[in-house]
């Protein structure tokens, strides 16, 4: 059985890779040509074991993300399996993928929900998953600038985030970032909103990606009640983790809200209707996203090896 690595996967899987891999999984979910396993989680002595997964026919691949959180910290590997003999295929060390298809599924949800203009991207959390959300936007979409919130960013945060998306960045204020832009990405490790949804320009784009726990949120309530939509990637297991969901009051967050990401992709549901509409897209990470990109990345390196051989 073959491990990848991360730095195969960085040498071997483009963005570009990874935001088809994306499109064709969740389209076969909504098709009901795949199946997700939601989230299990088991904590003893501070050390909690994750695990989750998918079974895709269509790429021919069925597998499972497990990983260990300890002191904040994740260790993730990938195991996947052929669904046409059953045989294990691989094993991936998944960090490299977790950062590669969290981002690319942003994007497919900006494609669609956030404006064609738009133009500013705040940034709240510059670390591994920010970094690579603002690379990826800033590829697919006609950014003009970058505004970073992040208290614990190095002073040199905004220069390499400038030079790596090829458009202006700069620290901003959370006040003055979110009343300028057009699309917020929220990748923080924060317990409780990071601002006011009474802030939030008409139209805006949010895509809230860094809290995939009950009981921790990054938007409010008035964020949530001002939205004409909130796209989440599966409802089974988004209505259990996301605080931003279950911590909303009810009022603010009916049932006829939520959209699932591949109602979106297949055209079967609109969500953003107006130019003024202020649209959510919350993630808490799903096995079909790690599955399918994992699939992808067997067939490329495979395929790479075979020739160099």
């Amino acid at each position: 059985m073959l491990h990848i690595t991360d730095a195969l996967i960085d040498r071997h899987v483009t963005a570009a890779d990874a935001q088809a891999a994306m499109r064709d999984a969740f389209c076969s979910f909504g098709r009901g040509d795949a199946a997700m396993q939601e989230r299990i989680r088991t904590e003893a002595g501070g050390v909690k074991l994750s695990t989750l997964g998918a079974v895709i026919p269509g790429q021919q691949v069925a597998g499972a993300k497990v990983y260990t959180t300890i002191a904040g910290q994740f260790s993730f590997v990938i195991l996947l399996f052929s669904t046409v003999d059953g045989r294990p295929l691989a094993s991936f060390d998944a960090g490299a993928i977790t950062k590669l298809r969290t981002a690319a599924c942003t994007v497919l949800a900006a494609q669609h929900l956030a404006r064609p203009d738009a133009a500013t991207l705040a940034l709240f959390g510059a670390g591994t998953q920010g970094a690579q959300h603002a690379m990826q936007l800033s590829a697919a979409l006609p950014l003009k600038q970058i505004l970073v919130c992040d208290p614990y960013a190095d002073a040199g945060a905004a220069d390499r985030l400038a030079s790596q998306c090829g458009i202006p960045v700069a620290f901003a204020q959370p006040e003055a970032a979110v009343a300028q832009a057009d699309i917020i990405v929220t990748a923080s490790r924060s317990t409780t909103p990071l601002f006011s949804g009474a802030l939030v320009k008409p139209g805006a784009f949010i895509a809230a990606i860094g809290s995939s726990l009950p009981h921790t949120r990054e938007l409010d309530d008035t964020a949530l009640s001002r939205a004409a939509g909130v796209v989440v990637e599966w409802r089974t297991q988004s209505l259990r983790e996301a605080g931003d969901l279950v911590l909303a009051d009810k009022a603010v967050l009916p049932d006829s809200k939520i959209v699932e990401l591949a109602d979106v992709l297949l055209d079967r549901q609109p969500v953003r209707r107006h130019a003024d509409d202020i649209v959510i897209y919350k993630s808490v990470g799903v096995g079909l996203e790690d599955i399918a990109l994992a699939g992808v990345a067997y067939r490329r390196i495979t395929d790479a090896e075979a020739i160099a051989a």
